[in-house]
């Protein structure tokens, strides 16, 4: 194999190890966003995509080590290169119904850690062969590179570096250029379609493999071509917008009475905006007695600021209701609030910055009559926005009559719940702490503040209420708001376990909505089910 001119080049077996090393961790970027959307993108899926690619990479070192001892025959790698790029081809086109199918099954075959199961399974039957492909090409190369034993240190040390510079390379390329701007499933495209460009170069130069090369690239193109719907919520027909952008995926869609954003295709809401001006009948309508707590009707100005602005609904509904409040919002996602503009009618005199929440916190010494907490959303809870140093930031950004309100979004009354541990460490940095759940949803909503007097506050500012309907809901709220007895579930940020506990949450969840299927499927089997839909 020595003869071959391309094999003497120990460049392009140097460009080999690059584009292997790129094409791994655009992979692993891209089985991210396509998980994300079905099973979030919280740390705990991210260590699973980790975990199983590293089991992959691991055992493609050692199939490659041993079959470059046994036969060191060049032809093979570039085969396995080849079949490596078919498969991610493949799964822009395959992908999201393997999830699917994966999910359907598991919703009858598991009681406990669905969302642990289902991305497991779903990384192990789509990323792992691939990737351990991929694997076979370090140890295959350095078997073809070194001459001597005098050099084999530099040589394999070269291989490693041209590996970490193209998974330098490919950690950066789809996350700010490929994902935001053509999409997860080109980005697969394009990094296939490099992997085979590769191996074609290779055949090509020995004069061998001519039908296999012609084959590959067929089942390329098909695969492009067949790619007609790269829809992630494939089934959902009332879609307006869906896209991606640097931290989510994107879906607005519309019917006749809201517009929804969603970021998570199976699991949750993240914006409601209702067409018909007047109470949403969801979580912000309760939000708006944080207000009204600080004395909104006794002001000329209140200043509001949201963090986890989302679509702006909050921000709507507190212009629309309350008189010189001057409100300014905090979304990460710049996308988010260009689709705010775009479909939810934010209003133009609400500022709003592109930036992490508790980052603005440090980085403004602004004081607020209300602080909204609005970026919690099903298990990705950001840690850094649940502890006890979070929170006391914001009470140092308070007014002396201050208040801040925490929706947490998923109902957890059990010992030691994601929403007791997020309640606890509030009362741990304020003085009163009160809650109440929204009627007909799984939010809860917390207000938390230091003015002694701030109830007698609330029943005034519920009197000079003018609009009825928010009236009477106040009337309620105030009336069945509970005080807090806090306990010792703090959060730091050394020791904060969103993830853990928030997943507890959307277990019994899915418990609670697939036990009807359960049935059906165990009384009338898989046809049952079908016809349920």
């Amino acid at each position: 194999m020595k003869n071959d001119s391309i094999i003497n080049k120990k460049i392009f077996l140097y460009m080999t190890e690059f584009f292997a090393g790129m094409s791994v961790m655009a992979v692993e970027l891209g089985a991210s966003r396509l998980l994300a959307p079905y099973f979030s993108s919280s740390q705990i899926v991210w260590t699973i995509i980790i975990g199983t690619i590293m089991i992959a990479m691991a055992l493609g070192n050692i199939y490659g080590g041993r079959t470059a001892d046994k036969n060191p025959n060049p032809d093979k790698l570039y085969g396995r290169i080849i079949i490596a790029a078919i498969w991610i081809a493949l799964i822009p086109v395959l992908g999201k119904y393997i999830i699917l199918l994966i999910s359907g099954v598991l919703i009858v075959a598991v009681n406990t850690n669905f969302l642990i199961w289902a991305a497991f399974f779903a990384c192990m039957v789509i990323f792992v062969f691939p990737l351990f492909l991929l694997g076979t090409v370090t140890p295959s190369l350095a078997k073809y590179t070194v001459d001597s034993l005098e050099d084999n240190g530099k040589i394999v040390g070269n291989l490693g570096a041209f590996n970490t510079i193209g998974s330098i390379i490919g950690t950066f390329v789809p996350t700010f250029v490929t994902i935001p701007t053509v999409g997860t499933s080109i980005t697969f495209y394009i990094f296939a379609g490099i992997l085979l460009l590769l191996a074609i170069i290779y055949f090509v130069s020995v004069k061998r493999g001519k039908v296999k090369c012609i084959v590959a690239s067929a089942l390329f193109v098909i695969c492009c071509m067949l790619n007609i719907n790269d829809s992630f919520a494939f089934w959902n027909k009332d879609l307006v917008y869906e896209g991606e952008s640097i931290y989510n995926y994107l879906q607005v869609s519309e019917d006749e009475d809201s517009v929804i954003l969603s970021t998570n295709v199976l699991f949750g809401v993240q914006s409601v905006y209702m067409k018909e001006e007047g109470l949403t009948g969801m979580y912000y309508d309760y939000a708006m007695m944080a207000p009204l707590i600080a004395g909104v009707n006794e002001k000329d100005e209140t200043d509001m600021l949201i963090l986890g602005m989302g679509s702006g609904t909050f921000a709507t509904q507190c212009e629309r209701y309350f008189d010189g409040v001057n409100v300014e919002g905090v979304e990460i996602d710049e996308k988010i609030t260009d689709l705010a503009t775009e479909y939810f009618e934010l209003p133009n005199e609400v500022k709003v910055t592109t930036y992490d929440g508790r980052a603005y916190l440090s980085a403004n010494d602004k004081k607020y009559d209300v602080i909204m907490v609005d970026a919690y959303q099903d298990i990705t809870i950001p840690f850094q926005m649940s502890t006890v140093e979070f929170f006391t930031m914001v009470k140092e950004h308070l007014t002396e009559n201050g208040v801040m309100v925490v929706n947490m979004n998923m109902h957890g009354d059990k010992k030691g719940s994601i929403n007791e541990y997020l309640s606890d460490t509030i009362s741990k940095v304020f003085e009163n702490v009160y809650i109440i759940d929204v009627d007909g949803s799984s939010n809860r909503e917390l207000y938390a503040f230091e003015n002694k007097d701030a109830l007698e506050t609330f029943k005034r500012n519920i009197e000079l209420t003018k609009d009825y309907e928010l009236k009477n809901l106040a009337i309620g709220i105030e009336e069945n708001m509970i005080e807090y007895e806090g306990d010792n579930n703090i959060m730091t940020d050394d020791k904060a376990p969103v993830e853990l506990l928030g997943m507890e949450v959307i277990d019994d969840l899915i418990k609670g909505e697939l036990s009807y299927y359960k049935k059906v499927f165990k009384e009338e089997g898989i046809k049952g089910v079908l016809n349920e839909f």
